[in-house]
């Protein structure tokens, strides 16, 4: 059983060290662990820091990509090295090693495909009340875009089973927290929460500069999704509600159609048509758009048994190689 724990890395030379010290060396059921960095085109010496601080892998981008392409890189870099459980962690050392064995038991005890660290965003201190019903709300919302029961959605404290990580896409710039819960519903994969501690904020957040912003950008990404992999209860829906409409305003002139005022009432008649009108268009988008997410499914499934194909010969190639 092989643990890999990946941290992106944008301009962490500071706190990286603390981070790592702070890793497990030894887990029960694990056989070997090993820690890979993404680093996010770093200006500052975070690269020569994972090296002095023996970091075994490190994928490196040229430019800052963002975290949700940074996190892809690495589940794709992870994959290929042969990890059967990916742990995701922060650099600025906001989430506690010690609580890596309590985050992947559910995997290892095949109780669970991916888990999320709950970190209990009511009673972290470093958090504004504010961003604690933020989070709150935040998290109800992918609770239900999901169908799953994840506790703290923003979460970035992750385990993830080979199993999930081979058909994991994330497609939005944004962050890829929200996006992988909604997409882990879709396919059924188990998502489970464990309670975690945190440590002390070493830094403000480099994903957002406003509260407003990162409920706009997050608030995006949840639509997006839900409307990506539910399509047609999402425009079935909106058409549904015009079409009530449409008949409502309908019958409204109907009524005084039949009392001998309908003239005085024709625009309710080009009211109704045109929502009438646009509750068919809505419809039939909804139905191209289910076609449009059969063929995403398709390509999901082709591009989980190429990476299956692809990184498990790489693997079998490294073994013997090193054999």
């Amino acid at each position: 059983m092989k643990l890999i724990i990946q941290i992106p890395c944008y301009n962490e030379e500071k706190t990286l060290p603390e981070t790592v010290a702070d890793l497990p060396r030894e887990i029960e059921g694990v056989d070997v662990i090993e820690y890979l960095i993404i680093d996010d085109g770093s200006r500052d010496r975070t690269v020569e820091v994972a090296r002095e601080v023996g970091i075994h892998h490190i994928v490196s981008f040229p430019a800052n990509r963002g975290l949700a392409r940074g996190f892809m890189a690495g589940i794709d870099a992870c994959l290929r090295l042969g990890a059967d459980i990916i742990v995701n962690t922060d650099a600025d050392n906001q989430y506690r090693g010690q609580d890596i064995p309590k985050l992947i038991s559910p995997v290892l005890n095949k109780e669970a495909d991916v888990v999320v660290g709950d970190r209990q965003v009511m009673s972290v201190e470093g958090f504004s009340p504010t961003k604690k019903r933020l989070q709150k709300f935040g998290s109800w919302v992918v609770r239900q875009a999901s169908s799953t029961t994840v506790v703290d959605a923003p979460s970035g404290f992750r385990a993830i089973s080979r199993e999930a990580a081979m058909r994991m896409v994330v497609v939005n710039n944004f962050t890829y927290t929200l996006e992988t819960l909604i997409q882990a519903g879709h396919n059924r994969f188990t998502v489970a929460s464990v309670p975690i501690g945190t440590n002390t904020k070493t830094r403000e957040s480099r994903l957002f500069k406003s509260i407003p912003e990162y409920v706009r950008r997050s608030g995006s990404v949840i639509v997006r999704n839900y409307t990506m992999f539910r399509p047609l209860r999402t425009f079935g829906t909106m058409s549904i509600l015009f079409l009530l409409i449409a008949v409502a305003i309908g019958a409204r002139f109907v009524y005084y159609f039949a009392m001998g005022d309908g003239d005085g009432h024709i625009q309710s008649l080009i009211l109704a048509a045109i929502l009438f009108n646009a509750g068919f268009v809505t419809l039939m988008v909804g139905v191209l758009a289910d076609a449009v997410a059969a063929n995403r499914r398709i390509l999901e499934e082709t591009l989980s048994r190429v990476r299956t194909i692809e990184y498990d010969h790489f693997s079998e190639q490294k073994r013997s190689g090193e054999s």
